[in-house]
């Protein structure tokens, strides 16, 4: 089945064959559905903080800074913003020359009150030797689209979207990365001004993004009197997966080589397994806002890292009771409380645990890495939401579940998908570390069970396409997991161009 040539290129890629029996494997059999006991809400799941104890966790978080320990903010930021413009490519593509449906009609309406306004003009009256008015005027709409989009332009469909210019400041123009500079500097300083944030990037953007560092960092740390260690990593190439035929053969291309894809977010936690921090927040390169409407960001952002850092205290003084072996009956039942009440994992198995069983049990639940996640009322946004799900051994514990992972047809478990009061905007914090201050490692927490299988083309012939299971979804599926309900505001991706004229990113 693998030739001389395809064991040369799983040897470049740090892939064993092993990895690729596997994988074919999982095409054969698929992915089971997950089985979930009910979905998460606020009576049974997701915790709310109450006006009073918002100041108190916001107060944790700041005293939890004022320590020797290292925060870092990881973005998520590789993808092309070719899905953000789709309206517009199909607008390039169509046989008629002017707007016609409400999201081009919008575009065009409102184009001065975008970011890049300026930028495209320039470009405009560069290629064609007209500004964006005297285009729109002569009829010429699709030239200021293709400026916008193609390589003579500004080449928009082809980067990032956090190279993208997203707000306009009196003072300035700033791009998707440069409003998570200035929103790390509001929650994750250090207590010696020092911020870190991490930006995974495709190769072929890095040096991009770190010209874009390099020439703004500075303005940055002068405003907020602060300074920036700004890093970068790409997805290994080793996690990239074969892609299969129909037969669930391995996928060559015409030239007889084997087809590898990238195996989507999931393929980050390697990425993240390599960041030293004793807290992580991550949040997405598009959900970001000018400065006048972070403040509700910035108070639900400590508020849910000061329930982490509460939380992870407790988890270490109970683990440190087990290990010094003097503990009572009182203390175990507890803890039983503490991980049943404050971590949301049932298992109707301890009433019948010895103490010494029932300890172990404790240990193992509590020593593992932490996150507290966000999750906000659901109006209809497309993406997972928090569920209670039943794990491997038998417990029942918070996890966040796409749609893919949910057996639709079963009727009960559909309802439980459709009326889901919740959903997942991707606002995490973790703690990675174990009260010994050693580092968790993180591959060992996946789930491998939770990947998904799309189906491609290439070359004209179909194929299937295996993603490994997502960042937050099946790669995080071994952690603690706690809930906490956020409100709305602090959720504004930027899912299509036009999202960029919506009241909250003018």
């Amino acid at each position: 089945m693998l030739d001389s040539n395809d064991l040369k290129l799983l040897d470049a890629k740090g892939i064993t064959r092993q990895q690729i029996e596997e994988q074919l494997e999982c095409f054969k059999k698929g992915f089971p559905f997950l089985e979930i006991a009910a979905s998460a809400s606020v009576e049974k799941g997701i915790k709310v903080v109450s006006k009073e104890e918002q100041a108190d966790l916001m107060s944790t978080w700041d005293r939890y800074l004022d320590q020797q320990r290292k925060i870092v903010k990881f973005v998520p930021a590789s993808g092309a913003a070719s899905r953000m413009f789709k309206n517009l490519y199909e607008f390039l593509s169509a046989d008629y020359d002017e707007p016609v449906n409400a999201f081009e009609k919008k575009f065009f309406e409102d184009i001065k009150k975008f970011a890049f306004y300026s930028a495209l003009d320039a470009v405009c009256q560069e290629q064609e030797g007209k500004g964006i008015d005297a285009l729109i005027q002569a009829g010429n709409y699709k030239a200021v689209v293709a400026n916008l989009l193609e390589s003579k332009g500004l080449n928009y469909g082809q980067l990032p979207k956090g190279l993208l210019l997203f707000h306009t400041y009196p003072e300035q123009i700033r791009t998707a990365m440069e409003e998570h500079l200035s929103e790390g500097a509001l929650y994750a300083k250090s207590n010696t001004g020092e911020i870190n944030v991490h930006f995974t990037v495709s190769p072929e953007h890095q040096s991009l993004f770190e010209q874009l560092v390099k020439e703004k960092k500075g303005w940055y740390e002068e405003k907020f009197s602060v300074a920036y260690n700004v890093s970068f990593s790409v997805q290994k190439s080793s996690t990239d997966t074969i892609a299969a035929d129909m037969d669930n053969q391995p996928f060559r291309d015409k030239n007889g080589q084997l087809l590898f894809r990238p195996g989507g977010h999931g393929a980050l936690i390697e990425n993240l397994n390599e960041i030293d921090g004793d807290v992580i927040f991550i949040k997405n390169i598009d959900n970001v806002v000018p400065d006048s409407f972070k403040c509700s960001t910035v108070i639900y952002k400590k508020i849910i890292a000061g329930v982490l850092v509460s939380l992870q205290q407790k988890m270490f003084e109970y683990l440190e009771l087990i290990d010094t072996g003097k503990y009572t009956h009182e203390q175990v039942e507890e803890m039983i409380h503490f991980l049943q009440n404050e971590l949301c994992i049932k298992n109707p198995e301890t009433k019948y645990l010895e103490d010494a069983e029932l300890v172990l049990y404790i240990k193992n639940k509590l020593d593992r890495p932490l996150r507290v996640c966000g999750m906000v009322k659901n109006v209809g946004e497309p993406g997972g939401g928090p569920f209670l799900a039943v794990n491997p051994d038998g417990t029942v514990s918070p996890q966040i579940l796409e749609s893919s992972q949910i057996d639709l047809n079963d009727p009960a478990k559909k309802a439980m998908f459709e009326n889901g009061t919740h959903f997942n905007p991707v606002d995490l914090v973790c703690a990675v570390k174990d009260y010994n201050g050693n580092k968790y490692n993180l591959p060992e927490y996946v789930d491998k069970n939770t990947g998904f299988i799309s189906y491609k083309s290439k070359d004209g012939k179909d194929l299937k396409a295996l993603e490994l299971p997502g960042l937050w979804n099946g790669a995080m599926s071994d952690w603690n997991t706690v809930f906490v309900e956020v409100p709305i505001e602090t959720f504004n991706p930027v899912k299509t161009v036009n999202d960029l004229l919506r009241p909250e990113h003018q």
